[in-house]
């Protein structure tokens, strides 16, 4: 699977998925998970309920509704706490988890904000070893993942991971 970085907008990304950097009870907030419900439309709002939340380090897929990207893989990243409180593993199993679910979807291209690195607190480099080194564990055979996106908000953060992809 090719890794690259992309600075922008995840909402306008023309990818089969993206991944929302949600909060447990999948219905909305701040930040891109708030942008996402924004752009998707209420329908998200109404798929997601269905789900009925979503525990840190875990995933689940719904439907774009009104985004270009065909799926919405929600994801609940750790809020920072010192490391102390297994966050550096929960961080990594959300990765895992939306890729896994991305691959029972058949997507192809799927695109990550910066989980965790916004309200939640987690320090950006760390996070960005993190996110870097699970996009570039090998897929299992058969994976029909091709290209994965990490989407920077700031110049600096695309920064962080071209550094960590070089």
């Amino acid at each position: 699977m090719k890794v690259e970085v992309w600075q922008g907008d995840i909402t306008r990304l023309d990818v089969d998925a993206i991944v929302n950097a949600a909060n447990s009870s999948l219905l909305g907030g701040g930040g891109v998970d708030g942008a996402i419900h924004r752009a998707a439309g209420p329908e998200l709002l109404a798929s997601c309920r269905e789900l009925r939340g979503c525990p840190t380090g875990e995933a689940r897929i719904t439907p774009g509704f009104r985004l270009p990207a065909t799926f919405v893989i929600h994801t609940v990243g750790p809020i920072w706490a010192g490391g102390s409180k297994r966050e550096p593993e929960l961080l990594a199993s959300c990765y895992r988890n939306s890729l896994a679910l991305a691959e029972s979807a058949g997507v192809a291209s799927i695109a990550f904000p910066a989980i965790s690195c916004g309200v939640y607190g987690y320090p950006l480099e760390a996070a960005v070893r993190i996110a870097v080194t699970e996009l570039r564990r090998p897929r299992p055979t058969g994976s029909t993942l091709q290209r994965a996106l990490l989407v920077a908000f700031s110049e600096d953060m695309a920064r962080l991971y071209r550094d960590a992809l070089a």
